[in-house]
């Protein structure tokens, strides 16, 4: 038995109309009309049931299967109408050969299709997440490698049908397929990094992140292949996504862009304790970007080798408002402690000199 005749369950319809032309015209008209049926069917009742959901990734598909359907139908009609006219020899092998290539590309197409569907549905999911541009990259990526495999499963099932030994063939692809990642490993590796970074989403655009290398910025692109933060100094760091995709990161955005900014200050022994608090206390309030809930807060942490020290929190709704806090901090405490007469001390050294 061939492989059509095994596709097909030949003698499906045995002794119905013999093998004769009159049969194998009624077939064709018969698949025809079945055709005209599934294409109405798809065209009418069908979007009316799928509109009815909230998504309309079932309205995509019924329009992507739409097409392939109608003409797998009427192909597969053809081949049946082939057994029914019993056609024979060099006529028959071409004929059905053809046909059930033809099938395989249009089931290919189709498939093709939904896989995208599902690709464009899952990604726009995640596009409303986050700011990242990498979904431009991600999506055509993912597309392309999804054509190419549906593409080589196609080219090797049509082979099949054509009775050649593809042995050969994947035993040559498997080696150009290990020499090629060979030498693209790091740009595989990237891009896969990029993929982790855009499911994972540790940032996104416009986050402030530390990385265990030091860096500190915001990050200012995310790509396929790279990831782009700028410093605190307009300078831009470009760092392949692989390790981006394993450094160990603090994002000072997260879980919310709200920060807390810490400030060690010390002032002199003797100084009154009470009123250096509330002068810490009114100078953090003055500050417009501080904010009042939660209230600033003063605590006396230590007392140090030359001074007693206080430690000031505060928190910002923005990571990026941290150093301007404490510039007009610093100022107002400096401008404030002259009024309280409040001493900041230097370090000191006591020499004793002893005579004789």
């Amino acid at each position: 038995m061939s492989y059509i005749d095994a596709l097909l369950l030949e003698n499906i319809m045995p002794g119905t109309f013999g093998s004769n032309y009159i049969g194998a015209l009624v077939i064709l008209v018969l698949s025809f009309l079945a055709a005209k049926i599934v294409s109405f069917v798809f065209e009418k009742l069908v979007p009316k049931l799928v509109g009815k959901t909230k998504t309309d990734i079932d309205d995509r598909i019924v329009h992507a299967i739409h097409s392939p359907l109608y003409y797998m139908v009427l192909l597969i009609g053809a081949l049946v109408a082939a057994k029914v006219a019993g056609i024979s020899g060099s006529t028959e092998f071409y004929f059905e050969r053809t046909i059930a290539s033809i099938l395989v590309v249009i089931i290919s197409i189709a498939l093709f299709r939904i896989v995208n569907i599902f690709i464009e549905f899952v990604g726009a999911g995640v596009a409303k997440k986050t700011k990242s541009k990498v979904d431009a990259h991600i999506l055509p990526f993912i597309k392309n490698v999804t054509k190419l495999v549906v593409l080589i499963v196609a080219l090797l099932q049509i082979l099949t049908i054509w009775e050649k030994d593809i042995t050969p063939l994947l035993a040559s692809a498997g080696i150009a397929g290990f020499a090629i990642a060979f030498a693209a490993k790091d740009t595989i590796a990237n891009i896969f990094g990029g993929v982790s970074i855009y499911f994972d989403r540790p940032f996104k655009i416009g986050d402030r992140i530390k990385l265990d290398s030091g860096e500190l910025g915001d990050v200012y692109e995310i790509g396929i292949r790279t990831t782009r933060i700028k410093t605190l100094d307009d300078t831009v760091i470009i760092i392949p996504n692989d390790q981006m995709a394993s450094a160990k990161i603090i994002n000072y955005n997260l879980p919310g862009s709200r920060t807390k900014v810490k400030m060690t200050i010390g002032v002199a022994y003797g100084s009154n304790v009470a009123l250096v608090k509330k002068t810490l206390l009114k100078v953090a309030n003055s500050v417009d970007v501080v904010l009042e809930k939660p209230k600033p807060l003063v605590l006396f942490i230590s007392h140090a080798d030359f001074s007693l020290n206080f430690l000031l929190i505060m928190r910002v709704d923005d990571p990026r408002h941290a150093g301007t806090v404490k510039d007009k901090v610093n100022e107002g405490i400096d401008k404030e402690f002259r009024k309280a007469k409040i001493d900041i001390p230097f370090p000191t050294q006591t020499i004793y000199q002893k005579k004789g």
